[in-house]
């Protein structure tokens, strides 16, 4: 079967099909594969999608792709009718496909439950489309899990809806790469999953009529679906009605995660229905039940009335264990003595130059024992931290410096020469600060709940952090 492979292919590049033999579709499929598209064309198109992606997708943290698929729920919900005809009718009148609305849909889901307006997942291609001739005759498995990116943030819903099309129809044409191939293309470190969910698009037509003759005679026994995935949601296309599929983790919540698709789905439809020009970022998934929920959870004044801020709480550890270890770094390590006595002593400095309530502080370090001395001093002056990763770009990191408004930087020799420093900006490199005179005592800087702690900011990958 090689040989005849080899032979077909063979012919195909010399453009001699005539002389083909009769077709065996799955061997013409996988001459067809081979040829089609060229890697250097897959590595093009992957690069171009996926290069700039950093961070990987995982929805409720989710980040184990190696599952054995033990341990999963399912939940299903048919969509109701109304809503369904609504589906077609918004595809059709916007000139997509039903599966690009979905996908949009997905995306929304995923980015609410990521925080990002910037989402890959994996979405399960048909693998026939471009299997060349009598491919829907060929028996077997030809389907394949290809990356899918979709950026929300202030486009329109309308806008969103065709990129996401467009997305779609473009990796069509690509649906014989290899996941690995779009893996290497990706701005993430080898190892690193793009994605952890996975969206399934299939038509599963109902019926005697669909079935044909092709199980006659056949007794299904059982029959079990499952991915190494932790969640996924499969959308089965009944030709006119729509049924969702979702298989995770109990972290996840299958039946929430239908809860969540069902509502995307819905805003998506009312939008374009009623007004498509509204962001996509603004289209909302919870219930009046899960919003009036994180109301209450965010009534926590009384809760935590009275609660010390955590630097008085780990100067409290200090004085009653102080030889007990807090800070573990490779082979080095500070006692809680010992981490309070220094950012005491950074703490005084940085209240000598003016940090207290509501003064933002930059650090920009590396991972070390520093890194922790430096956000409690920061804590105990009475400021709040604005973490700046050395490994950022430098034009994001100089945005961030900029828009935070950051009085001063902490930093590190090694990492200062790399950073696009303000003009102006105090800048203490805190493997060379000598704090000997400094006092060691706790500082008295009076802040509560109601003060600023820090500013975190977004990747970024759509644009400027925020």
């Amino acid at each position: 079967t090689l040989e005849l492979l080899v032979g077909e292919i063979a012919l195909i590049q010399e453009g001699r099909e005539g002389e083909l033999p009769e077709p065996v579709p799955f061997r013409r499929f996988v001459a067809q594969a081979k040829l089609g598209v060229s890697v250097a064309e897959h590595e093009s198109f992957f690069t171009q999608l996926l290069g700039d992606v950093a961070e990987p997708t995982a929805p409720f943290g989710l980040l184990d792709i190696q599952g054995d698929g033990s341990g999963i729920e399912e939940a299903r919900l048919p969509l109701e009718s109304a809503l369904a005809r609504a589906i077609r009718e918004q595809a059709r009148k916007h000139g997509v496909s039903a599966a690009s609305l979905f996908h949009l849909a997905w995306a929304l889901v995923l980015g609410k439950t990521t925080g990002r307006d910037d989402v890959v997942f994996g979405t399960v291609l048909f693998g026939r489309m471009q299997g060349g001739a009598q491919a829907d005759s060929a028996l077997g498995l030809f389907i394949n899990t290809l990356p899918m990116r979709v950026r929300l943030g202030a486009n329109s819903v309308q806008a969103s809806l065709k990129q996401t099309h467009q997305t779609l129809t473009e990796l069509l044409h690509h649906e014989h790469a290899s996941l690995a191939l779009a893996q290497r293309c990706s701005g993430l470190p080898g190892g690193t999953p793009l994605f952890s969910a996975l969206l399934n698009y299939r038509h599963s037509p109902q019926g005697e009529q669909a079935q044909g003759t092709a199980w006659e005679g056949l007794e299904v026994l059982s029959g079990e679906e499952r991915t190494n995935y932790p969640l996924g949601v499969s959308v089965d296309d009944l030709g006119e009605g729509f049924e969702l599929v979702a298989q995770a983790v109990p972290e996840a919540d299958a039946q929430r995660l239908c809860a969540y698709m069902h509502a995307a789905v819905s805003a998506v439809v009312a939008a374009l229905q009623e007004a498509s020009a509204t962001p996509v970022c603004e289209l909302a998934l919870l219930g009046e039940r899960e919003r009036a929920q994180l109301m209450t959870w965010g009534e926590n004044r009384e809760c935590y009335a009275g609660v010390e801020p955590i630097h008085r709480l780990i100067e409290a550890q200090a004085a009653a264990n102080p030889d007990a270890v807090a800070v573990i770094f490779g082979e080095a390590q500070l006692s809680y003595g010992e981490l309070n006595r220094q950012a005491n002593q950074l703490a005084h400095h940085l209240t000598g130059l003016g940090v207290g309530p509501e003064v933002k502080v930059g650090i920009a370090v590396e991972r070390s024992l520093d890194m922790v001395v430096g956000l409690l001093a920061i804590l105990k002056a009475g400021g709040a931290y604005v973490p700046l990763d050395p490994e950022y770009p430098a034009e994001r990191l100089s945005y961030m410096m900029e828009d935070s408004g950051i009085a001063l930087l902490l930093t590190q020799s090694q990492v200062q020469a790399q950073l696009p420093l303000p003009t102006g900006l105090t800048v203490l490199e805190l493997d060379t600060l000598a704090l000997a005179a400094e006092a060691e005592h706790n500082p008295d800087v009076p802040v509560s709940g109601e003060n600023l702690a820090y500013v975190i900011y977004t990747s970024g990958s759509t644009g400027r952090p925020k």
